[in-house]
């Protein structure tokens, strides 16, 4: 057999953030959102300053920053030759790089004296600067001076588009001007520095790490531990300074020398930096936005019934945010407020800002009900909103479980324990995506309420486990129907797979059908290509970082991979395996990387409704066949609409 080959995972990462940028270059999409997508390349490719290129740099690796630098040039062509004449046809000039008219430069300076000035703060250039510390991802403009004497002074003049907003719009008779707030500044120079020749001024950005180097320390939980980290993350060394391309070499310099980036990445960028700031871009109206898809409801329960006796009847799929999250938030309000509900635990990676679920648990600690937390506080840049839930959760009552420092718990699920007659019943939630009804909207996922009692046993083995705050693989606990990370997971899907491959070698039908967000671990990458030696076809939806090469002659030639990329974020992860024709299918949380392989708890889950398991595949039918998201909605909208038993 031919030895495994394998894919370098940031240029595949960078490959998917191109794959998004080539959204915005697509004409069938609306104009405004295809600034959107500017934003979420630009977003996106911040973070991967903050988190991966302190890592290559360290490593001395170039090819990353090469396809980024061919990338920023598609970016800008985007913006000048396609987006700006589009909007110029409607009346709408965005002065991109350009001075601001004369027929609005009375409007423009009044808001300047208005409301911008009021936030500015001009440092000199110069040894004295020491003092100053250039915040992470904060706008800023290098403006040079000359005296009337004939000397030279620079300033560094922050942009504070993070205290008010980044764009301004000014009307004419005839037409509609688009500003940034660094060109209303620039334009208004001459009178923050009164007296003064302005000769230049360039924006500059400067990005640092964003890595958060925790360490156990004895007598202190881990709450402790990142609460004093979080004051200082955006205090980490400097890898990026983005600096405008015509800015002079002396001028750059000074700035490095002053502020003691000499270790940084010096990239000449466009004009303008924060580009994700593109999602607040003053383009309003129908015709430049998405035609609203409202979500269809899943599940329909009648007046003087519940949620809870629809799930112990029948097991309940919602696949959001084509239906409506509405049966999540109401499982926790239920579980809140029934009198016969004793207990609730729930795992929290990720949740919204104003989580009703989170007001929900604190409502059921309140009321009696014994409620667990597990609080993930190193979800990343989702630090500090954790924590604040915490704290706000153990003063209502609930307990609060924290993962230890070395380890995540990045499950996605939920367990009530209910009274019934003598009996205590369970019930449960098991998830593709975090407990979020913000991102809900938005991120493709999958929620499974049940009361199989086969897969609740386990659940609650599970948090027992968790509770007891060991997080090492225990031999007392054995799962057979959860697939677990750090106990059965990575084996369960390696004889998975297996089982494909001795079917196609036995001359039996096979095949496997994946969606992932990541795919990188490599014993797992090794598997799918010894099936596809063996002849299982496979077929693998990807959305971000893809380690396996497809296609390849004597390795890979039996598998293909797609990426969808769309109005929605694809999140949910499947795992579809043909068996001789009595598919089995997977859904959880556990993406293949090394991380969820090795440093998480990850739940995977068995879909074992028939009708439900058949949805799944239809839907994975779909995506792979048809990658528009609109059929996907149309098809479950139809779904939806059909007579329905319950």
């Amino acid at each position: 057999m031919k030895d495994p080959i394998f894919a370098n995972r940031d240029l595949s990462w960078l490959s998917f953030n191109l794959r998004v940028l080539t959204e915005a270059a697509n004409d069938e999409v609306p104009l405004m959102e295809r600034i959107r997508f500017l934003a979420i390349y630009s977003s996106n490719l911040d973070e991967f300053y903050r988190v991966r290129m302190p890592l290559l740099m360290a490593s001395g690796d170039t090819a990353a920053r090469k396809e980024i630098e061919a990338q920023q040039e598609f970016y800008g062509r985007i913006i000048t030759k396609q987006l700006i004449p589009l909007l110029e046809n409607q009346r709408i000039r965005w002065c991109y790089g350009q001075p601001v008219p004369p027929v609005i430069s009375a409007p423009v300076t009044e808001l300047f004296f208005g409301t911008v000035m009021a936030y500015l703060n001009p440092v000199p250039v110069d040894d004295g600067i020491s003092k100053f510390f250039a915040e992470n991802n904060k706008l800023y403009q290098m403006v040079l001076l000359e005296s009337k004497q004939g000397g030279e002074f620079a300033f560094l003049v922050n942009v504070p588009s993070d205290k008010i907003p980044r764009f301004y719009k000014f009307r004419t008779s005839d037409t509609e001007y688009i500003l940034f707030l660094e060109d209303i500044i620039k334009h208004c120079l001459d009178r923050l520095f009164p007296g003064y020749l302005v000769k230049g001024a360039y924006n500059l950005k400067i990005t640092r790490d964003a890595q958060l180097d925790l360490e156990e320390i004895p007598g202190e939980d881990i709450a402790t531990v990142l609460e004093r980290r979080l004051e200082t993350r955006d205090l980490g060394f400097a890898t990026r300074l983005l600096y405008e391309p015509d800015m002079s070499l002396r001028s750059l310099y000074s700035v490095v020398y002053a502020l003691k980036l000499g270790e940084a990445s010096l990239i000449a960028g466009g004009r303008y930096h924060n580009l994700r700031d593109l999602s607040s871009f003053p383009l309003e109206g129908a015709p430049h936005q998405y035609q609203p898809w409202p979500p269809v409801q899943a599940i329909s329960v009648k007046e003087r019934d519940t949620l809870f006796s629809c799930i112990k009847e029948k097991d309940i799929l919602i696949n959001v945010p084509y239906e409506t999250y509405e049966p999540v938030l109401r499982f926790f309000n239920e579980a809140a407020n029934d009198p016969e509900v004793t207990a609730v635990y729930v795992t929290l990676y990720r949740v919204a800002s104003n989580s009703q679920i989170v007001t929900a648990l604190e409502t059921a600690a309140r009321n009696g009900k014994d409620v667990w937390a597990m609080v993930e506080l190193k979800a990343r840049f989702d630090e500090a909103n954790n924590l604040k839930w915490a704290k706000k959760m153990k003063a209502a009552g609930v307990k609060i479980i924290y993962s230890n420092i070395h380890l995540k718990v990045h499950a996605k699920i939920a367990l009530v324990k209910r009274k019934s007659g003598a009996s205590v019943q369970s019930l449960g939630l098991l998830a593709t995506g975090n407990l979020n009804e913000n991102t809900a909207r938005f991120y493709t996922d999958h929620i499974l309420l049940t009361a199989n009692s086969l897969l609740l046993s386990e659940l609650e083995q599970l948090f027992n486990f968790l509770a007891a705050g060991k997080y090492t693989a225990d031999d007392t606990l054995s799962f057979r129907h959860l697939l677990i990370s750090r106990f059965n997971l990575q084996e369960a899907f390696l004889n998975l797979i297996q089982r494909e491959i001795n079917h196609a070698m036995s001359g039996k039908s096979s095949g496997i059908t994946i969606k992932l967000n990541n795919l990188e671990e490599q014993s797992l990458i090794a598997k799918l290509y010894a099936a596809s030696q063996a002849g299982v076809r496979i077929r693998l939806i990807v959305r971000g970082i893809c380690c396996l090469l497809p296609g390849v002659a004597g390795l890979s030639e039996n598998i293909t991979v797609i990426r969808i990329v769309g109005r929605y974020l694809e999140h949910g992860r499947i795992f579809a395996f043909h068996n001789c024709g009595k598919e089995e299918v997977w859904m959880g949380s556990a993406d293949w990387m090394n991380r969820n392989i090795y440093n998480r708890i990850e739940v995977c889950f068995p879909v074992y409704d028939n009708q439900l398991r058949l949805a799944i595949l239809q839907l994975l039918e779909m995506q792979y066949d048809n990658t528009a998201q609109e059929a996907i909605y149309q098809y479950l909208k139809q779904q939806h609409a059909l007579p329905s038993a319950t």
